[in-house]
């Protein structure tokens, strides 16, 4: 019961004024998404409305803000365009059930893998990625346009030394709009980039054969869609606790999408996850509990059903100025100071990241990669053994596994004695390619007729070293 209270009740008046910024917020990038995917907005809008308000009670990171996103649009594309919507919604349903069995058979542990310099790549990149997002809404505009994107940009940076109660998005948002009608300034409005529904969301199935066919045609886009969703989702909840120094379950935040999706997809929504850069707003703006998150959602949906016509004035400028803000703080700007510092295979990483993200525009191909080359890094650093030759003892420094065993045989074959002891109390074996190793030199030292002692094994590496032997 304390529980509940403290992550819904903790921070009424924080969550709900952040809940409703980010409910507004949600809008045009819900409808960005639609035209991405190419599918009629209230899809993206019903799938924003539903996740957010399912993930507020299922999630396992209080005031992280899940709703349709773009990287989950890219991957539908092509099944949109080959197989229509009904296929989209199912492929939806099966992402959820994906997801839900990821959490359950705790996928969150793979969080550990992903180093440092990735993650600051991915949050790098999602900070610029932000950032270019919004550039087409500048793109040949009036100088109206820009003066109205610099202006609400400086008054989201100015607001908070001034007023604290009220978050400055929200003010920006409200003034902003008020200048452009009453000043009869003609700028692109949200409601220029779509109709707004008129009615909540309904139950429904999915109208397609219940095949085999079917499922091999979804299934592979429904991996694809729970890697990156689960992808994103986790490393957004990590970049939150870091930013809150709270701490989240990323098992139940697995599952918890999965179960959004699933909901989701039987209401008419398109597939989605967690957005890092509503999550900040809504964390900038003094959000922290499940409340916010609820808010959100709600506020979301009264805004393009009771509200409709006057959001559709809210001016886009506006809105680019304050996504403008939560680019520059997504980014990482100590990211500078980690070049300078850090080591030169570390720093490539996190520039191969973010380069490849920028690339391919898919956070989970810049993750991946990005991880396999921290691995990479890491085999080449520790595949060098060091040793050292002491009388007729030689001191093995340094883990034996596939990558160190050239080097092991290389140094030990030199040696030229009648008998000879090889001491492994600095080393591991570690793998089969080590204990090939170590028998291969053991047996050609024997054939000269020298006489080898294995010493210093430790008990797992005698213990695999005995099952060849």
């Amino acid at each position: 019961m304390n529980q509940i209270k403290q992550q819904w009740f903790s921070n009424i008046r924080g969550d709900i004024l952040a809940g409703i910024v980010v409910g507004l917020a949600l809008i045009p990038e819900a409808l960005a998404f639609a035209f991405i995917v190419g599918v009629d907005p209230r899809v993206a809008l019903y799938a924003s409305f539903t996740i957010a308000v399912i993930i507020s009670f299922v999630g396992g990171r209080p005031g992280m803000i899940s709703a349709a996103t773009g990287a989950m649009a890219l991957v539908l594309v092509n099944l949109m365009a080959e197989h229509g919507l009904q296929y989209v919604l199912a492929a939806t349903i099966l992402t959820g059930i994906i997801q839900l069995l990821f959490g359950v058979f705790g996928i969150a542990k793979l969080m550990r893998f992903i180093p440092n310099s990735v993650m600051l790549g991915f949050v790098n990149a999602l900070g610029i990625m932000i950032l270019m997002t919004q550039l087409p809404y500048l793109k040949n505009g009036s100088m109206s346009t820009y003066v109205f994107a610099i202006v609400t940009l400086a008054l989201v940076y100015i607001i908070p030394k001034f007023i604290k109660v009220i978050p400055a998005p929200l003010i920006a948002i409200i003034v902003m709009t008020a200048i452009a009608i009453f000043g009869g300034f003609k700028l692109q409005t949200i409601g220029d980039l779509g109709t707004m529904p008129s009615t909540l969301p309904t139950f429904f199935l999915p109208d397609i054969p219940l095949n085999f066919d079917t499922l091999m045609i979804i299934l592979p886009y429904s991996l694809a869609l729970a890697v990156v969703g689960l992808l994103e989702s986790l490393l957004t909840a990590q970049v939150l606790d870091d930013f809150t120094e709270t701490k989240s379950n990323k098992n139940i935040e697995a599952r918890g999408q999965g179960i959004a999706n699933i909901i989701n997809g039987f209401f008419g929504g398109m597939a989605g996850c967690a957005l890092i850069g509503q999550s900040i707003i809504n964390v900038k703006s003094g959000g922290r509990g499940r409340l916010s998150t609820f808010i959100a959602g709600v506020f979301l949906m009264f805004l393009i059903i009771v509200l409709g016509d006057l959001v559709a004035k809210v001016p886009m400028p506006v809105l680019v100025g304050i996504m403008i803000m939560v680019s520059f703080t997504t980014f990482n700007w100590g990211s500078f100071r980690f070049l300078k510092q850090a080591p030169l295979s570390e720093s490539l990483v996190m520039l191969l990241t973010v380069a490849i993200i920028l690339y391919t525009h898919n956070l989970a191909i810049g993750v991946v990669v990005g991880v396999i080359l921290s691995a990479l890094v890491f085999v080449g650093k520790i595949s060098k053994p060091s040793f050292e030759q002491k009388g007729e003892t030689l001191y093995i420094k340094g883990p034996l596994f596939f990558a160190s065993t050239a080097k092991f045989i290389e140094e030990v074959e030199k040696y030229q004695g009648k008998q000879v002891t090889l001491d492994f109390s600095d080393s591991h074996i570690w793998d089969e390619s080590a204990v090939g190793a170590v028998i291969a030199v053991k047996q050609k030292l024997e054939q000269k007729e020298v006489l080898v002692h294995l010493v210093g094994l430790s008990r797992s590496s005698e213990a695999l070293l005995n099952k060849f032997m």
